[in-house]
């Protein structure tokens, strides 16, 4: 029977990639890499490094695909992810059917962890439902960008007997979650923090993180939040692309 990997590759370094990780990357047959376009071609290069790095049969196949657009303009943002994922999966669905032999192995690369803001394991159990092709599949969990960032802070994420709140940029734009003192924030494309006038808090900041290009920055919040919009920008307008996340926390009275 196909087998299909979905394997969390971390955050960026390619020290993250767990030991399992490796086990199961030196499994695989083919490779299955969605391309997002130039700008984003470095996603790619990260991805064929790992496979490089890690794997010692170097037999293994890579098929790239142009990932679909999403329509970022649409009026309602949940049945646009939705039509989004449905063209993922008829293109996953036939890459799986013909380019994966019966008695192969193969693999989708998600960057930080498969089961945190990424849309991979939907769009897997879609196929599964639609029994056009049949295929066993098993995940690899890998270290997320949250992680990461508390790492590279050197911060816990927890305080003691506080919930940590994960959300996106979109929700925080709605407001702060109600009693919520610790706030991990991903996907937040407009700066949403820019907003928050509570004098109060702090934020630990990072992009690109395990990367040569990582940027960090914490502080006050109201200090912090006009530069790290400025480097944000900037870094942007140089790669093409930025992946961020950050931490929002509430000084203790």
């Amino acid at each position: 029977m196909r087998k299909v990997f979905i394997i969390g590759i971390g955050a960026g370094d390619p020290d993250y990639i767990t030991v399992q990780a490796i086990n199961a990357l030196n499994q695989v047959d083919v490779f299955f890499v969605m391309d997002k376009g130039d700008e984003k071609q470095d996603l790619v290069r990260m991805r064929k490094d790992i496979c490089e790095r890690h794997i010692k049969d170097k037999s293994y196949r890579i098929t790239e695909m142009p990932d679909p657009p999403r329509d970022r303009r649409a009026a309602s943002y949940e049945p646009a992810v939705q039509a989004w994922h449905e063209q993922r999966a008829a293109i996953y669905e036939r890459l799986i059917a013909e380019d994966l032999g019966e008695d192969e192995c193969g693999a989708f690369l998600v960057w930080g962890d498969p089961s945190l803001y990424d849309s991979t394991l939907r769009i897997i159990d879609q196929i599964v439902a639609r029994g056009a092709v049949v295929f066993d599949y098993e995940v690899i969990p890998g270290i997320s960008a949250i992680q990461a960032l508390a790492a590279k802070h050197r911060i816990a994420l927890n305080r003691i007997g506080r919930p940590i709140h994960i959300t996106t940029g979109r929700k925080l734009a709605e407001g702060l979650p109600h009693d919520a003192g610790d706030i991990v924030v991903m996907l937040d494309g407009d700066c949403s923090f820019k907003a928050i006038g509570d004098p109060d808090i702090d934020i630990y900041w990072g992009a690109y993180l395990g990367t040569e290009d990582q940027i960090l920055v914490a502080g006050p919040l109201r200090e912090c939040a006009d530069d790290i919009q400025r480097l944000r920008a900037e870094a942007k307008a140089r790669k093409g692309w930025v992946m961020d996340t950050y931490l929002l926390r509430k000084r203790s009275s």
